[in-house]
């Protein structure tokens, strides 16, 4: 027999807080005279009463109501199955008991006693109840539970209400949940957001969540199906946040959403801006996730073949000619996907790509809002110093390693002169980081040698590194022209070989086995190749 759906019956209608900054509209409020939400001051001033009061014994008190309401609900469903006026008031009942438990989320440190009184799994099971509305209830519920500020300062209380809603399958139920939602009904559209921001207060207090939530559940699907959407709005931003947040430390679910060509998916999202820019500030936020994701994509080796066979390459090219807001991302996917992968930097010789990478090499970058923030210029000029190192490493002989060296030579030797100009201002930041060290050590504060290595990083050296591997690539071509400007270079700045032949020598001492030991000796071995030309 068909169960009804009471949804629409009119004794549940009922206006449903916004949630703040979902951009969903809501029914007018009822209000009086002055046109204050009379019914939302009494049940402030209610909730603020009782919070004060919230103690073990007003727990059990809210959470033996609550299982009286849903079990009359329970009764009233299974004795009248088709017809909804019969149990429509229980229903309204059993949502006035869900609201109050809301409270719950005023004395955190409660949660265990919560999960002691086994109440987690009656409020789980309705979110496969018949009635939606009754579903959303429970997804605010949790989605208030669980509220970063509420959990702030409540680490151990956190932990265990995050446990045991895994363990009683609130992924999977919310997961469930969220695929039967309708976006066009706004109560249901602001319950999507409400489910996704619950899923991300989980990952922050338990992160294991990130891959778990992949692994048993359709969300990856369901997020790559809004993503698909050619329509912005907030739950297509905030779908974007997520999977953001799901990519950005697993490789596990990087390479899971490869599998379900996902790749294809990020590309398809950023071309709809290779002409043109976002509307809004959230639109651009969104813009800057979908990199975010593609950029995660793009970590593991086979995703990086992906986006080679997808012309993810000429698309990036694409958009840094189009010079547009999506220009500096395009340069980040790129460097991302020919970091260690020959074969991409083989196709951006092979679609002329050069002359694009070495117009943004010499400064020429196009100007915007955004980025006339310092630290954009300098983020954007590391990428392209990271992507032309790619480009020697990845592309080692043949006309397209004579097309690369062909730039540096060309104007005049103009991009050598960049380079040098390059080397000499990172080569001066990290000097007056080492010498603020050093100065940290005189006075007594102790650091280890990692850490001091760390920090030399941080405030340049990585990059000087890479420069340094672009002029050891350079000398090593045995071009009489390059080896004379740099030469003159070093000369008029009061540097010698040595100079970067000791940038080189730390590299080659810091090299990691990250990727394996065999891996850190062709490495060194390469960096040892250039120490030894420059000797």
């Amino acid at each position: 027999m068909e169960v009804a759906n009471p949804r629409n019956h009119p004794s549940l209608k009922r206006r449903r807080e916004e949630a703040d900054g979902d951009g969903y509209p809501t029914s007018p409020p009822s209000a009086g005279d002055n046109g204050v939400d009379l019914s939302l001051l009494e049940a402030i001033e209610k909730s603020q009463t009782t919070v004060e009061t919230l103690d073990l014994k007003t727990l059990k008190k809210l959470v033996l109501a609550f299982e009286r309401r849903l079990r009359d609900n329970i009764e009233a469903r299974l004795k009248y199955p088709d017809q909804p006026e019969k149990f429509a008031d229980s229903e309204v009942e059993l949502h006035e008991e869900l609201q109050k438990l809301k409270l719950l989320a005023g004395g955190p440190d409660l949660y265990p006693e919560l999960v002691n009184l086994n109440t987690i799994p009656s409020i789980l099971g309705l979110l496969n109840h018949d009635n939606t509305d009754i579903a959303i209830d429970v997804v605010s519920l949790l989605q208030d539970l669980t509220d970063e500020d509420v959990l702030e300062d409540n680490d151990e209380p956190a932990r265990v209400l995050v446990d045991n809603l895994v363990e009683n399958n609130a992924l999977e139920l919310l997961v469930q949940n969220l695929l039967r939602l309708n976006e066009s009904d706004p109560d249901e559209a602001a319950a999507v957001h409400s489910t996704l921001a619950t899923i991300e207060n989980l990952i922050e207090v338990k992160p294991a969540v990130a891959e778990i939530v992949c692994e048993k559940t359709k969300l990856l699907r369901w997020l790559l199906g809004k993503i698909k959407v050619r329509e912005f709005d907030a739950n297509k931003q905030y779908a974007s946040e997520i999977l953001a947040i799901l990519l950005q430390n697993s490789s596990a679910n990087q390479k899971r959403l490869g599998q379900m060509n996902g790749v294809d998916v990020m590309l398809q999202a950023v071309a709809m801006y290779k002409s043109k820019d976002p509307k809004s500030s959230e639109e651009e936020e969104m813009l800057e996730n979908l990199f975010d994701c593609l950029c995660c994509l793009l970590m593991p080796l086979e995703n990086k073949e992906r986006f080679v066979k997808a012309e993810g390459v000429e698309l990036m090219i694409i958009i840094m000619k189009q010079k547009k807001l999506a220009y500096g991302s395009a340069i980040r996917a790129l460097d991302f996907a020919m970091t260690k992968y020959p074969p991409a930097c083989e196709r951006f010789v092979d679609v002329l790509g050069l002359k694009t990478a070495f117009a943004a090499f010499m400064g020429k970058i196009p100007v915007s809002k955004k980025n006339k923030k310092e630290r954009y210029w300098e983020e954007l000029e590391e990428r392209i110093i990271s992507l032309v190192s790619s480009l020697f490493a990845g592309v080692l002989r043949g006309s397209r390693r004579e097309r690369l060296l062909s730039k540096f030579v060309e104007n005049e030797c103009e991009k050598i002169d960049r380079l040098m100009e390059l080397y000499v201002r990172y080569s001066d930041r990290v000097k007056a980081e080492t010498a603020r060290l050093d100065q940290l050590e005189i006075d007594d504060f102790e650091m280890d040698e990692e850490e001091r290595y760390n920090r030399k990083l941080d405030s340049g050296l990585y990059t000087l590194q890479l420069i340094a591997v672009i002029l050891g690539h350079l000398w090593t071509s045995e071009h009489p022209r390059m080896r004379a400007r740099i030469e003159l270079l070093l000369k008029q700045h009061k540097l010698t070989k040595s100079d970067i032949m000791d940038i080189l020598q730390e590299y080659h001492d810091n090299i990691g086995d990250l990727d394996g030991p065999e891996e850190k000796e062709r490495a060194q071995s390469r960096i040892q190749k250039f120490i030894s030309a420059l000797s």
